[in-house]
């Protein structure tokens, strides 16, 4: 992806790929944003850049890598509705990237807590559609976890609870702003990822369809 230069109430903001000289502060950014239980480590970034660097993207605050946002090409029938997190994304590692896939698939976009609110995701996300765009993929497919689901999990099922977010009754910080994003919900599936409590290790499978998608003639 070529480099964006843009403005965010008059800051600066650089959306790039990521490079190798970038891999020890974006480990650092990964752990601050996820903990020591979710967070990608350096060797992950490392694999990634190698594979698919066009994939990996982060974003600069004046000048300060506060946010990133990772993903691998894959044909998605291989995988099926039922997969999990480590599954598609082979640990991290993204030794699955299949260059010649039709579908992107999202695997982490993150912000630094202390940069949150400042409507710096939304970056994040144009990226990642251009990517999409560029590389002429059929859609951007996500695994979104819905954290604030355990505050409701006695209450409803995981599937009441994102409908509930879809009709704007309930606020969640990813699935919320997905929806605003143009992500479309596919189902809810459970087993996504394990050890994540606050989502009860369930996640949405969300869809953004590339408009201008050609079909590649065989």
């Amino acid at each position: 992806m070529s480099q964006v230069n843009l403005k965010n109430n008059g800051q600066e903001i650089v959306v790039r790929n990521i490079l190798k000289e970038d891999l020890a502060e974006v480990a650092s950014l990964s752990m601050k944003c996820f903990g020591p239980d979710m967070a990608l480590k350096y060797e992950h970034f490392e694999s990634q850049i190698e594979l698919f660097p066009e994939g990996q993207i982060c974003l600069e605050y004046n000048g300060k890598i506060v946010g990133t946002a990772l993903s691998l090409i894959v044909n998605f029938e291989d995988y099926g509705d039922s997969h999990s997190y480590f599954q598609i994304c082979d640990l991290g590692f993204i030794r699955n990237h299949n260059p010649n896939g039709r579908n992107l698939y999202g695997i982490e976009i993150g912000v630094h807590e202390d940069f949150r609110g400042l409507q710096l995701g939304r970056h994040l996300y144009d990226g990642r559609k251009r990517i999409c765009e560029k590389l002429n993929l059929e859609n951007i497919l996500v695994g979104g976890r819905i954290p604030f689901y355990y505050k409701y999990a006695e209450q409803m099922s995981a599937d009441e609870y994102v409908l509930e977010v879809m009709k704007g009754k309930i606020y969640d910080p990813v699935l919320t702003f997905q929806l605003k994003n143009g992500y479309v919900l596919n189902k809810v599936m459970p087993g996504y990822l394990p050890g994540d409590v606050e989502s009860l290790e369930y996640a949405t499978l969300l869809e953004w369809k590339n408009p201008v998608y050609k079909l590649k003639l065989v």
